[in-house]
């Protein structure tokens, strides 16, 4: 039976540890409950905001309708063939904690991606991703509740329509569906993914050879150092999108900045630039005004100090998408979705 709450304070709910309230919070943990929730706001027509783990979000205000805190939970290995495990994860679970679970089973394919706080049904949503591995990758079917009448429907992969921190659910089926279940296409024989961002490396340091388990010991040794435990200094992890950009661009930025990195994308006629390379040059490594600062070991991360409102780190981001164009006519892009 579903239990609705009127004007509770979001602060708990949020990685960023902003303090708003919800005209009205409910927690679903089956679809039955989804559904029912679902009956009962049609009377209201409020406004609907599902959540999940709050770690990709940013409330500037109340929000003034209602908050659906998607809690449905289970892992279930559902089939398996020769070559993969067809792992099914409900909505609410924690993503690390899923990780984790697939590691200790030895499920291949996204021990790269150890460590990203959230949950479940966020991740086709933004299509995650971490060190060479995007979540595109290992998805086979989503499965959402519609939000106009109900029903249950499956998406296969192509139907999400990933992009580059991007799907379908973010963008044209947008407040459209509640994501239910994710079904993971995970490998039986490894095919091991080291060569970006220091893990290689980090495998030497830890005198390891590459496995599943050592690559995600890796992978959260490098995310521990490099960024703000959302506990301690709330934060949202990666504040905005690495831009893509024509390579032609990036050639002709190379010219006036030697050392701009990139990496080739879409058969090398664009390149990926590292926006935490293009904020810090730009100076805001390590900036604070009050509580909102910009992080000194990862400026592609925003951080609350304590009691930042979402509004100065919303103005913040502003600043800093404002420089970096001037400096290198880049337009850095929100990865947070703000409220």
């Amino acid at each position: 039976m579903i239990q609705i709450k009127e004007n509770i304070s979001l602060k708990p709910f949020n990685s960023f540890g902003i303090d708003v309230l919800a005209k009205q919070f409910c927690t679903v943990r089956s679809f039955n409950e989804v559904q029912a929730l679902l009956e009962w706001n049609k009377t209201k027509n409020s406004p609907l905001l599902i959540l999940g783990g709050g770690s990709n979000l940013l409330f500037t205000k109340d929000y003034n309708g209602l908050v659906l805190q998607n809690a449905l939970k289970g892992i279930e290995l559902v089939k398996e063939d020769n070559e993969y495990y067809f792992v099914k994860a409900m909505a609410g679970e924690n993503w690390h904690q899923f990780v984790s679970y697939c590691v200790q089973m030895q499920y291949q394919g996204i021990e790269n991606m150890s460590l990203i706080p959230g949950n479940i049904g966020a991740s086709p949503m933004q299509n995650i991703g971490a060190y060479g591995v995007e979540v595109k990758d290992v998805i086979e079917s989503v499965e959402a509740i519609q939000i106009s009448d109900g029903a249950i429907v499956s998406f296969d992969n192509k139907a999400c329509e990933f992009g580059y921190r991007e799907s379908i659910f973010k963008h044209q089926m947008r407040n459209q569906f509640i994501i239910v279940s994710v079904l993971f296409k995970l490998r039986k024989t490894p095919v091991y993914n080291t060569s970006y961002g220091n893990i290689e490396q980090e495998l030497m340091n830890m005198k390891a050879a590459p496995s599943i388990k050592a690559i995600s010991d890796a992978v959260i040794r490098i995310r521990q150092r490099k960024l703000p435990d959302p506990t301690k200094i709330g934060n949202a992890g990666s504040f905005f999108k690495n831009p893509i950009i024509p390579t032609v661009l990036y050639n002709e930025l190379k010219k006036a900045h030697a050392s701009i990195p990139g990496f080739a994308v879409q058969n090398g006629l664009h390149t990926k630039v590292p926006a935490a390379w293009l904020i810090e040059q730009s100076g805001w490594k390590g900036f604070r005004a009050g509580d909102a600062g910009c992080y000194p070991l990862q400026p592609l991360v925003l951080v609350n100090y304590g009691h930042a409102t979402g509004v100065e780190i919303f103005n913040l981001s502003t600043q800093i998408i404002e420089k970096v164009k001037v400096e290198f006519g880049i337009e850095l892009e929100r990865e947070v979705n703000i409220y």
